[in-house]
């Protein structure tokens, strides 16, 4: 596949994104045949991220972090802890759609034990709770369970974990890591750390990073994305570009907060060519 015209590529492309939404899956459904051909770069690589319908390049995402050698269970869990019960339930039809397969079973298919157990927790998507109701004896009950599940005993209950991190809403489990940390005086990620290694790990701390401040943890993705020698592209084209339409510029404002520099800068200084320009295009002016 060869794309040409640099920035302004992009910018159709990107106008593509915004006004083509029924034609958007017949553009995504195209490049299967594209993206195999032979050896894609990274503009290339974004430029084919911005043709597909945001669901659908989710579950292109999650397909390919389940195919070849080896799971990306980091690209995994990035994106079912990060999304609504509605946007899930919209990836999980796109992936059949698309690959004739069920998210769930495949899911399955591919990992296992506790990482498998929360995965799937993860993507039935029981922590959404638009009322923002918290009661808050239940909250010092979850608190205490949680402990009793980890600091109180040798050993770890993950199930216990896995259930009141992916069934509470971000409200209330915002209650219950307040109570926890008066119980066992210490946070609830210092405990996750001490009690879980590996990918379950990673899993239990980014559903409560996405439960603290969900743009905080995107602007962190993106940051150790381009923080030190090399860049990670994919983490990189894929939450630029997954929330460009959502909430992109709240993260450019982490970002700036958090690290003290902007995105752009460090996107400049990073990256080249084609490739930076696209990305600058993409992030927008910051202030």
């Amino acid at each position: 596949m060869r794309v040409g015209g640099g920035c302004h590529a992009v910018r159709a492309w990107a106008s593509l994104r915004r006004q083509l939404h029924p034609n958007r899956s017949e553009l995504s459904h195209s490049q299967n045949g594209l993206r195999h051909s032979g050896p894609v770069g990274k503009f290339e690589r974004l430029i084919v991220a911005l043709m597909y319908p945001p669901y659908r390049y989710e579950a292109k995402e999650l397909h390919d972090a389940m195919q070849g050698l080896g799971t990306k269970e980091g690209v995994i869990i990035e994106i079912l802890a990060s999304r609504t019960k509605n946007q899930l339930r919209e990836i999980m039809k796109a992936y059949e759609e698309d690959y004739g397969s069920s998210l769930e079973e495949d899911i399955q298919a591919d990992t296992s034990g506790y990482l498998e157990r929360i995965l799937v927790c993860l993507l039935q998507g029981s922590r959404d709770d638009v009322s923002g109701f918290v009661d808050p004896g239940q909250a010092v009950q979850d608190a205490q369970d949680l402990y009793a599940a980890g600091e109180k005993i040798h050993g770890t209950d993950e199930m216990k974990f896995i259930t009141i991190l992916c069934t509470r809403s971000a409200t209330h489990l915002m209650r219950v890591f307040e109570e926890y940390e008066k119980i066992a005086s210490k946070s609830i990620e210092d405990s996750i750390k001490s009690e879980t290694h590996g990918s379950l790990e990673e899993a239990m701390l980014t559903v409560v990073k996405c439960t603290r401040n969900l743009h905080s943890y995107f602007a962190e993705r993106l940051y150790y994305a381009l923080k030190g020698a090399g860049t990670r592209d994919g983490t990189l084209i894929r939450n630029i570009v997954s929330r460009s339409e959502i909430d992109l510029n709240l993260i450019k404002c982490q970002f700036s907060k958090v690290y003290g520099e902007t995105l752009g800068s460090m996107i400049a200084g990073d990256t080249s060519g084609d490739y930076k320009n696209a990305l600058l295009n993409l992030v927008g002016s910051e202030s």
